[in-house]
């Protein structure tokens, strides 16, 4: 039986506790967020009815700074993938060393049934509903699955009437015209492309004579496209929620972006095999690139798996099941918690640049999410090697450490 997102979070937290020797205080203080705040909202619809949705936002833990972290719109919405990502998000922000801890939200409806106006309803009126537990020095949201821009604009228009001094930095993510930062859009991809350099480098794969097969086709998966063929390796295998294609030969970014823009999915590509989006895991490739959902990578299927280097784009990708038997098998795993940190971490150049009102350029921010993504994948290296760990159990070490020190600073814990 397969473990909840939330389950497995909370076996890699327990085994960082463990191996560092904090007490069983901190295990019970992280495994949880601090606050998980429900909201119901009243939303009008275009037929004139009036529908309730629920909402959810959790704070995981506070101890460095405010926490941060996603809003996703989606229908299966729940506490427990709540919490987990507010806990990954903790871990994230401290992996890469900003000046937060983790957030998390969502409401549960279906964007893809939903007309602008209703969309637009449903963002005021959970930005409304949860106005008193957010801000700039409390919690800053961001876009997740199915928000974007637009959203996060609607939101922060809503909080400036609310708030009207903390609107700019309450959330990121936002359009450039309203103080979004240059960059953005790419940034989680950008720090995928980076993790997979440094990884590729420390088991002696050449990227440029690589093959690499991607699970997920949305602004995450698409990026990584973009940027893997950037690097000169040949993308063998795409797939979006409505299918899969293989392609020996390889397939360009460009021709995937042109027909999603035309047609809304790439299953209809020309020059291609057409298979499940499942079957793109276990394609042969040199590099795997999980970036859709989680609990992808499990018991099912982790024995027919090929690839040499997996990069977790997406969010808790592999059961920790089929993750140990891929280290018995000798792959090499970024972890979602590192690999995918290039998003908060851009996300927080922009609150920076929003605090000071001054505006870096698309080259700076790269610069800067590069040095940062850069340090951050070799400190963990090097604490796999010092602690005889994985990558995944290094990067929950890393993650933890600087928000217990925080704690006992503060005297929460001894």
């Amino acid at each position: 039986m397969k473990l909840s997102i939330l389950e497995a979070t909370r076996v890699w937290l327990k085994k960082a506790v463990e191996i560092m020797n904090y007490g069983e205080d901190v295990y019970e203080i992280l495994k949880d967020p601090q606050r998980v705040l429900y909201v119901r909202f009243p939303v009008k619809m275009d037929d004139g009815t009036i529908r309730i949705f629920t909402g959810i936002r959790a704070q995981h833990n506070d101890a460095v700074g405010p926490t941060k972290g996603g809003i996703r719109f989606h229908p299966i919405v729940d506490i427990d993938e709540v919490k987990a990502l507010s806990i990954m998000m903790t871990l994230k922000c401290n992996i890469m060393c900003l000046p937060y801890g983790g957030g998390k939200g969502g409401v549960i409806c279906d964007p893809e049934k939903m007309s602008k106006d209703e969309l637009e309803g449903v963002s005021r009126g959970y930005v409304r509903a949860i106005s008193q537990i957010v801000g700039p020095t409390k919690d800053i949201p961001a876009p997740d699955v199915f928000t974007n821009p637009q959203v996060m604009a609607w939101m922060m228009d809503e909080y400036s009437k609310i708030r009207e001094y903390d609107s700019p930095g309450f959330i990121t993510g936002k359009p450039i015209s309203l103080g979004g930062s240059l960059g953005r859009a790419s940034a989680t991809s950008k720090g995928c492309s980076i993790t997979m350099d440094e990884a590729a480098k420390k088991i002696g794969l050449d990227i440029s004579k690589s093959t690499i097969a991607i699970q997920g086709c949305g602004n995450v998966g698409s990026y990584m496209v973009k940027f893997a063929e950037e690097m000169g390796a040949k993308i063998v295998a795409v797939c979006d929620v409505k299918g899969g294609l293989y392609c020996p030969n390889g397939i360009s970014y460009e021709k995937i972006r042109k027909e999603m823009e035309t047609c809304g999915t790439i299953r209809n590509l020309e020059d291609c095999e057409r298979i499940a989006p499942k079957d793109v895991l276990t394609i042969d490739c040199d590099i795997l690139i999980p970036a859709a959902i989680e609990n992808v990578i499990s018991m099912d299927n982790v024995h027919d798996i090929k690839a040499k280097l997996i990069i977790e784009a997406a969010n808790g990708p592999t059961t920790p099941e089929a993750h140990t038997i891929l280290q018995d098998k000798g792959v090499l795993i970024v972890p979602d918690i590192l690999a995918n940190a290039g998003g908060v971490t851009v996300s927080y150049f922009e609150w920076v640049q929003n605090n000071e009102g001054y505006y870096w350029s698309e080259d700076e921010i790269h610069e800067k999410l590069e040095l940062k993504m850069r340090l951050a994948f070799n400190r963990i290296w090097d604490i796999a090697q010092e602690k005889k760990v994985d990558l995944r159990l290094a990067a929950h070490l890393a993650g933890i450490e600087r928000v217990v020190e925080a704690m006992r600073l503060r005297g929460w814990v001894r």
